[in-house]
């Protein structure tokens, strides 16, 4: 009787606790709406013709065809590469170019062209670049059936990683680079808050994806960590023996 007494105690008590416990409100059920967002609406930017060359509505143009009148010698006064034809070419003598304009994160679109019958190896062999910020260089080289360092190769980051593929198009032909480039954030120290990283694709070939620049490109030594601002680009001059590249269709989106 005892058991039977007790067991009946638990089960009242039990259902007590039960009928005590608080209802509280279920979650609304979702709708389509409570995700969405209209505002900001993103800019409309005109893409440009691939059929005329012209450049997207937003974009900063560095050459057209015409001129060489965003840029600057790197020596000082004008930049004396020759236009013709609605190009320009390198002139090794005159040294290195730069934009007038200094940028900091941006898209930038280059097109180059390795003349044909070039002769030399490795990186004797149309040998130029293209220097992010006038800091980070992206070399320009021709690797048609050409090896040479493989941490040297068209589109690396020069002495730094390797390219993912050789995208190149034969000496004659047109090289296109489409370059997503992040600028660097500088602790107090001068040290990398936030390293610079680049994404570079060639003729619609990924060579590098988002990859993590170490520091400046040095020919000789390791990479170095110097604080900088906004900075130009810088197209090379280099000095090697072979016939001298051309570049075409050259703009530049602020990011």
């Amino acid at each position: 009787m005892r058991r039977i007494i007790a067991s009946a105690l638990v089960l009242l008590c039990a259902g007590s606790s039960f009928a005590q416990e608080k209802e509280y409100p279920k979650p609304e059920r979702m709708t389509p709406g409570m995700t969405e967002f209209w505002t900001p609406q993103p800019a409309i930017v005109t893409p440009g013709d691939i059929l005329t060359d012209s450049a997207p509505s937003d974009a900063v143009v560095l050459f057209d065809g015409k001129n060489l009148d965003a840029w600057v010698s790197a020596n000082g006064g004008e930049a004396k590469w020759p236009v013709h034809d609605g190009v320009f070419t390198v002139d090794k003598k005159a040294g290195d170019i730069l934009t007038r304009e200094s940028f900091g994160s941006f898209q930038l679109h280059l097109e180059w062209c390795v003349p044909v019958g070039i002769t030399g190896s490795s990186q004797s062999r149309g040998n130029s670049g293209v220097y992010l910020q006038d800091k980070y260089e992206i070399q320009i080289l021709d690797c048609y059936q050409n090896e040479t360092y493989a941490n040297g190769q068209t589109g690396s980051v020069y002495k730094q990683v390797i390219p993912l593929a050789n995208a190149m198009r034969k000496p004659g032909e047109w090289n296109v680079y489409d370059i997503i480039y992040t600028a660097p954030v500088f602790n107090e120290d001068g040290t990398y808050k936030l390293a610079p990283s680049v994404t570079v694709i060639q003729n619609g070939i990924v060579l590098l994806n988002n990859f993590t620049i170490r520091g400046t490109t040095e020919y000789i030594g390791h990479p170095q960590v110097i604080p900088h601002g906004d900075g130009p680009l810088r197209l090379q001059a280099h000095g090697d023996p072979s016939a001298p590249i051309s570049f075409r269709n050259i703009w530049l989106r602020k990011m």
